[in-house]
């Protein structure tokens, strides 16, 4: 036979059990007398247990009977009824010792009512049983759906968590009675959220069924159903929603978008200028986007790349001057990668992304360039008017060659041709002056912002140009016998 079909026999039992018990215990109750009593001691109450069915419509719904077993049906007893409930919600016939409930009771407000009987003879007024006390309790029907508890419910869990990662255990609770068949004994089942996550029927633990991927999806609502009854026909359900956030794991390396980068620098810029920026994105976020930038392939070792932590981009930086007439283009690789990554997701970040930058250098405007740091030249004294001294040359480095003019500041008596040749306005006199400082200045016809000086010096050579002269004026006497080769005066 299939066990399947016997399933709901097996689970119904529990729900007729109070009712079979009931049956069962059917019983006289013997009451002991007080002490002094003259009642006799044979004699007792009958009655059976009583239960209530709650939420019943009746009006009027015969719960049982209270009888003395003295009691021979000839109407000469009255039955009375006291204590809570006494009269509003049970009522007694008088004369059989039938209890009725009147109202329709509620299990989970009360689930039972202690009241007391007495019976009395008619004719004589007087007590036949002493006064017991008995219980109506009130059976449970499956009147209450399952209530979560604790919403709203959340989790978070890291993405490309394995399958059977605990997320998040949700629990429900049914008012009904939990000794009374399978009234609150719940299922859990899910209605939305496959096939990303199960739960477990009867702990409401719900779990990852497959891998996710944050830059996918980074959340999921997940509806649950708690039905009673464990899902038999009849049963009542509540449902909840959980609201899964995933969080982000290190499992996407930074990437260039770009595989090219064009960059103009002046050759006049100076050490650490910045020339442009580079930026690689990355899909994770928080720590696990933060990344460093460098340099992988700068033959000229000229460039550095520095990472600003606020926007992740790589700054291009001058680690050194630039002449454009020397190199104007430069060919330079850079690489990214991120700052952090743990152990196990290294497989993920195997092999750096790289993009190229090509840099070219613009010319500056620089000023005119003499071929000499400073200039020595010689010339004898004397020479006439227009003797050439010597010559300088200043070129324009830059690639347009613009035309040099010459020029000397505050000199009397030297001039500069338009080729840089110097030569005298006036004749020299070395015994005057032995040397000349000159400052010649370069400037370029087509930018005459631009301008160089050069110091010149000029020694004065000496010629033999002065006959011998006395200090001063000698005047002797000689006796007129001198002798010949007499010295007359030193």
């Amino acid at each position: 036979m299939n066990c399947c079909l016997l399933l709901p026999f097996m689970l119904g039992i529990p729900l007729l059990w109070p009712f079979l018990k009931a049956k069962e215990s059917s019983k006289t109750e013997e009451v002991k007398p007080p002490r002094g009593s003259h009642l006799r001691v044979k004699r007792g109450w009958m009655w059976n247990h009583f239960f209530v069915p709650e939420e019943m419509n009746k009006t009027r719904h015969h719960i049982g009977q209270l009888k003395s077993d003295i009691d021979n049906g000839n109407n000469s007893f009255q039955y009375k009824l006291l204590g809570a409930g006494a009269g509003s919600i049970f009522v007694i016939d008088e004369r059989t010792g039938d209890i009725y409930a009147v109202q329709k009771l509620d299990r989970e407000e009360r689930s039972l009512y202690t009241l007391r009987a007495q019976v009395t003879d008619i004719s004589t007024g007087k007590a036949v049983e002493p006064e017991s006390e008995f219980v109506i309790r009130v059976s449970d029907i499956n009147d209450n759906e399952p209530q979560f508890l604790h919403e709203p419910y959340e989790a978070i869990v890291p993405e490309m968590s394995p399958e059977g990662t605990f997320v998040i255990q949700v629990t429900a609770s049914d008012a009904d009675d939990p000794s009374s068949g399978n009234h609150a004994r719940l299922l859990y089942s899910l209605l939305q959220g496959q096939p990303y996550f199960s739960i477990e029927p009867t702990t409401g633990v719900i779990r990852i069924s497959s891998q996710m991927d944050r830059e996918l999806q980074d959340e999921y609502w997940v509806i649950i159903q708690a039905k009673d009854m464990i899902g038999l026909p009849g049963a009542l359900s509540g449902t909840t929603s959980v609201l899964i956030k995933l969080s982000d794991v290190n499992d996407n390396k930074p990437v260039f978008k770009e595989s090219l980068y064009r960059m103009t620098v002046s050759e006049s810029a100076p050490t650490g200028t910045s020339i442009g920026k580079i930026k690689a994105y990355d899909n994770d976020i928080g720590e696990n986007a933060e990344m460093d930038y460098s340099i992988e392939e700068d033959d000229s070792l000229t460039f550095d790349i520095i990472t600003n932590n606020e926007n992740q981009e790589g700054i291009v930086i001058l680690k050194k001057r630039m002449d454009f007439e020397r190199q104007s283009q430069y060919r330079i690789r850079a690489r990214v990668q991120n700052r952090r990554v743990d152990e196990q997701l290294m497989k993920y970040h195997t092999e750096a992304s790289t993009t190229l930058i090509k840099v070219q250098v613009e010319d500056a405007d620089e000023p005119p360039v003499f071929l000499r740091p400073y200039y020595i030249f010689e010339i004898f004294e004397g020479r006439p008017h227009g003797s050439v001294v010597g010559m300088v040359s200043a070129t324009d480095p830059d690639q347009r060659k613009s035309p040099i003019w010459y020029s000397i500041t505050r000199s009397r008596v030297f001039r500069i041709d338009d080729n840089g040749t110097i030569v005298t306005t006036n004749p020299l006199d070395r015994e005057t002056s032995t040397w000349h400082n000159l400052s010649i200045t370069a400037t370029e016809e087509y930018n005459v912002q631009q301008i160089s000086a050069v110091p010149v010096y000029v020694q004065v050579l000496n010629i033999n140009d002065h006959a011998p002269e006395f200090s001063e004026y000698y005047e002797t006497y000689v006796c007129e016998n001198a002798g010949s080769g007499q010295i007359t005066q030193l």
